[in-house]
């Protein structure tokens, strides 16, 4: 169990990998950039609302906010460490803002799925869907400016392969947490990946799309949104 666990949360992060690869072979033009950054920003807004906020209502309220600010605040440590790193780098910087998002989504989200496997709760298809479509364009929008910037396909492999390890080592973190306490739950992870996921919104990935893309990055907001919300309500 505790390897069903890593490889789930390895496989329903590898989307990140195989999106960024893809930036090193195909050229893709800014505009579809900036759309698949509002698809991808659309799909993270419906996992942050209709799944992890939801699966972290048993917390109360109070709780509930506590641990959004902490996911809040950590996204914003984290984001602000890394422009100090490519100050300077112009579309670098930017585009390390949205994969510092994936980490503070994807940790946390591993968690959720290992402590789900060790507790006999099955992963709601919604979330995982939900995973899945964002990854695609929050991978393949930074690393297309990345490739732009001078970064290499084995640097970005490096990058997004580190990433999907972390998540798949986190899931198994998880599970073998849960082992030695049964009574422990993903209410306090789901809510601190939703308030870094927020937070990431604001600060990287809608700003990212609409310089990117325009008024139609609003648009690709709402595609992404419904057809991620789908499987949440249907």
């Amino acid at each position: 169990m505790l390897a069903e666990a890593v490889i789930l949360g390895a496989v329903a992060q590898v989307s990140l990998l195989l999106a960024g690869l893809v930036a090193t072979w195909v050229t893709v033009p800014t505009r579809v950039i900036g759309a698949m950054a509002g698809f991808g920003a659309g799909a993270i807004l419906s996992a942050a609302t209709f799944d992890l906020t939801d699966q972290a209502e048993a917390l109360g309220g109070l709780e509930l906010s506590v641990w959004l600010l902490v996911g809040a605040l950590v996204f914003v440590v984290g984001d602000a460490l890394v422009e100090r790193m490519f100050a300077g780098a112009g579309d670098s910087g930017d585009a390390m803002g949205i994969v510092v998002g994936s980490v503070v989504d994807g940790i946390p989200e591993s968690l959720i799925f290992g402590i789900g496997i060790a507790a006999g709760t099955p992963v709601s298809i919604g979330f995982l869907a939900a995973v899945l479509i964002s990854n695609v364009p929050q991978a393949l929008a930074p690393s297309a400016d990345l490739v732009r910037a001078g970064w290499s396909r084995g640097r970005l492999a490096l990058m997004w392969g580190g990433v999907v390890l972390a998540c798949g080592l986190a899931a198994g973190l998880g599970y073998a947490l849960t082992q030695l306490d049964p009574s422990l739950t993903g209410d306090r992870m789901a809510a601190l990946a939703a308030g870094g996921l927020i937070a990431m919104l604001t600060n990287s990935l809608m700003p990212f799309a609409f310089e990117r893309g325009g008024a139609q990055a609003g648009v690709w907001t709402v595609v992404g949104f419904a057809v991620a919300v789908a499987p949440s309500i249907g």
